[in-house]
């Protein structure tokens, strides 16, 4: 049996910062990102796994932890 990871901290290594203008923003890789819109589909048509739902929940906290900081990011620059 496969475990899927379900804390946020077991994509450490799918993090990656990229250059948007002036700023440098933390970004999903290419994979987790196609990941958790494949596992979004799937939730669409309640096809999602008990052990892709825990997933799912993870790579959205993780989402929402970086768009928070990404945020904060582009008011400390505004403010600068």
């Amino acid at each position: 049996m496969v475990t899927t990871p379900n804390k946020p901290s077991s994509w450490i290594h799918e993090i990656q910062l990229e250059k948007v203008g002036d700023w440098s923003l933390f970004q999903f890789s290419e994979s987790l990102q196609l990941r958790m819109e494949n596992l979004l589909e799937k939730e669409k048509f309640d096809q999602l796994t008990p052990d892709e739902i825990a997933e799912l929940d993870a790579i959205g906290e993780l989402d929402r932890i970086f768009t928070h900081i990404n945020a904060m990011l582009a008011a400390q620059s505004a403010n600068s």
